[in-house]
């Protein structure tokens, strides 16, 4: 027993002095270039620790209640170096790098992989040879309690073959595009995450302007009940999909619906891609017979099966290949090899709907090959409801609560210096759009006050256009959005990237980051390195009446105003005292326009892409879009 507790206490020490540094430094780093770091580790008290640059030594300092810190000195660009801490043991952080740290934050559109452009960008992954360029994605761990100061998780990765599908797109056409023109390491800290409103990324400070969120957030701080909600949504939904199972003919007939040999007859047909006729909750299903070469089925590795609303399931010849559980994840199906043949192939797909609204999206891309080969599907399907079922509720998303990722994910960086933010959300607060502007601005100044950073230049994009679009002005929450973000370009040393003309309709997701990236850059260049370009669309500047008619004049008009489009028809809207919009008639008057319409005798406001998807047609001469307005004339 004596010899035991010696040897465990001899094991407890040796753990209790280990010196450790937090998982932001790690090998592979990059590390903001021209600042001092305030940096930390972990050891036991009264431990003497020094730190070390490329076997210089730097500081020493000793242990106080579990931390140690030494201010590493301002560092100019370059690398690689070594980093030793020595107390105890010893620390080494290899490959370390100094430049330019950029916080790459905000939701799905942020988050979305380089994965995910595969199909609309082959050569830029494949191209992609980046060394420099180095992402830490920050693991997805909620906090309601306090902020945190480390991470549980994360390693630096290179912008290389091995890891660049892990990149967030918009950041790696960002810092491609960025570290062109600046030529030093970037480094980007991404700790985006799908689905979050702004209300999850502001401090328990900050949340007190808003007592609702606030006692939101009071609520998972309790460990019991997030338990609690955590098992009720679990066994809600076991419950709502295992009923559906167990009563799904689909599944429970004697020959289940994805085998071959059923003979589905009987089916009604119905041309696809589009939705059901009527709103449907349950499960259906649908059948198609595909016919290959021999050579179309030995080559043959990809089902594409667009966008499917909600989850799906698909079967070849009996074999279930592939699921997908919600509706956003482009279906890009890997076939196993040997499964299809010469002649007939039967797929089957299993579609459930949670909400009333489900079919294959249109537009989108539905084929059985290759990306080199591909063999487009039928139209025509065989189809059949398989049970029907009440709306699924929704789950809690624990992790979309207020406060819970400042804590978790944010906090945790801001002892980093870094040279910006580059920011994409707002999807998730357009029911609540009014609200948006106050609790942005707010957001961003304390994010600055965390990082102790007062001008942190901070970029963001403005929404993209998405949904159908309409033929009549219209009030439009997503606009609305859009003019929050707007009028956010009044806090300084901001920027905001237009996207009106990137979204896609039927996609929330749209693939093309690049623009976007390529735009960031730009507005980075100017504000956080002080270039002197353009880097702005035109903005409205003043609102005057000229008769019958509205005259708008516009800032950062560089190399002159463009009207792009034959939809500058369907642009524009004014109003009179009523408020009720028309679409305007445009004329352009060099870098002023005129608006005017039969139906209003005295405007007095106007609008531009005021729709969820409108045309954007307003640009400079850079190319840059305007982004959507609304405007009163002047007082």
């Amino acid at each position: 027993m004596r010899i035991l507790l010696f040897v465990l206490a001899v094991v407890s020490g040796q753990l209790m002095a280990e010196v450790k540094l937090p998982r932001l430094i790690s090998d592979g780093a990059v590390l903001q270039r021209d600042k001092s770091i305030p940096l930390w580790g972990y050891g036991s008290d009264g431990e003497a620790v020094e730190l070390y640059l490329n076997n210089q030594l730097i500081g020493k300092a000793v242990t106080r209640l579990g931390r140690w810190q030494i201010q590493l000195p301002a560092q100019s660009a370059g690398g690689p170096h070594q980093l030793r801490v020595k107390g105890q043991n010893e620390v080494q952080v290899n490959d370390l790098y100094f430049g330019d740290v950029w916080v790459a934050s905000g939701q799905s559109n942020m988050e979305m992989p380089m994965a995910r452009l595969a199909e609309a960008y082959p050569a830029d992954l494949a191209a992609a040879h980046f060394p420099l360029i180095r992402q830490f994605s920050v693991p997805q761990h909620y906090n309601f309690k306090a902020p945190q100061t480390d991470l549980s998780d994360g390693r630096w990765m290179q912008a290389t073959a091995a890891d660049i599908q892990h990149f967030s797109a918009l950041a790696y056409y960002f810092a491609r595009d960025l570290q062109q023109q600046m030529k030093v390491p970037l480094g980007i800290l991404n700790n985006a995450l799908g689905g979050s409103p702004v209300e999850a990324w502001l401090s328990e400070e900050a949340l007190q302007a808003y007592p609702e969120a606030l006692a939101e957030a009071k609520k998972f701080k309790n460990d019991g009940y997030i338990a609690e909600v955590t098992a009720a949504d679990a066994a809600k939904n076991q419950a709502w999909y295992g009923d559906l199972a167990a009563r799904d003919q689909g599944l429970q007939a004697p020959t289940p619906w994805y085998q071959p040999e059923l003979n589905d007859s009987g089916w009604k047909t119905i041309e696809l891609p589009g939705f059901l006729p009527q709103a449907f909750t349950g499960v259906w299903w649908l059948r198609q017979r595909i016919e290959l070469t021999a050579e179309q089925a030995k080559r043959a590795t990809v089902l594409r099966l667009g966008s499917i609303v909600d989850a799906d399931e698909a079967y070849l010849n009996g074999q279930k290949i592939a699921e997908t559980t919600y509706q956003y994840p482009p279906r890009r199906y890997d076939i196993p090899a040997g499964l299809l043949k010469a002649g007939t192939n039967l797929l089957a797909v299993r579609i459930t709907s949670t909400q009333g609204k489900t079919g294959l999206m249109p537009d989108k891309p539905y084929w059985i090959g290759t990306d080199q080969q591909q063999l487009p599907l039928g139209k025509s399907w065989k189809m059949q409801l398989g049970a029907s079922a009440s709306p699924l509720p929704g789950d809690t998303f624990i992790r979309w609560k207020p406060l819970g990722l400042y804590n978790g994910l944010t906090a945790p960086l801001t002892w980093l210096p870094v040279k910006g933010v580059i920011w994409y959300q707002g999807e998730s607060n357009v029911g609540a759009c009014a609200q948006y502007q106050q609790r942005f601005e707010q957001m961003i100044h304390v994010w600055r006050r965390a990082w102790q950073q007062p001008d942190l230049p901070f970029l963001y994009v403005q929404l993209a256009n998405f949904l159908e679009k309409t033929t009549t002005p219209t009030d439009s929450s997503w606009a609305g959005l859009r003019e929050a973000q707007r009028l956010t370009q009044r806090v300084p040393h901001t920027a905001m990237v237009v996207a009106l003309d990137t979204g896609e309709w039927n996609d929330i997701h749209p693939v093309d980051k690049r623009t976007l990236g390529q735009r960031l850059a730009l507005a980075a260049r100017a504000v956080a390195y002080q270039e002197p370009l353009g880097y702005r669309g035109p903005e409205i500047a003043s609102v005057k009446t000229k008769g019958q008619h509205l005259l708008l004049s516009f800032h950062f008009t560089d190399q002159g105003l463009v009207l792009k489009g034959p939809h500058s028809d369907q642009a524009f809207a004014i109003a009179g005292k009523d408020g009720r919009y028309v679409w305007a008639r445009v004329q352009q008057q060099g870098d002023q326009l005129l608006l005017s319409s039969p139906e209003v005798s005295e405007p007095v406001s106007v609008r531009y892409g005021w729709a969820d998807n409108p045309d954007a047609v307003l640009y400079n001469g850079l190319g840059l879009p305007a982004s959507s307005f609304e405007a009163k004339v002047d007082l």
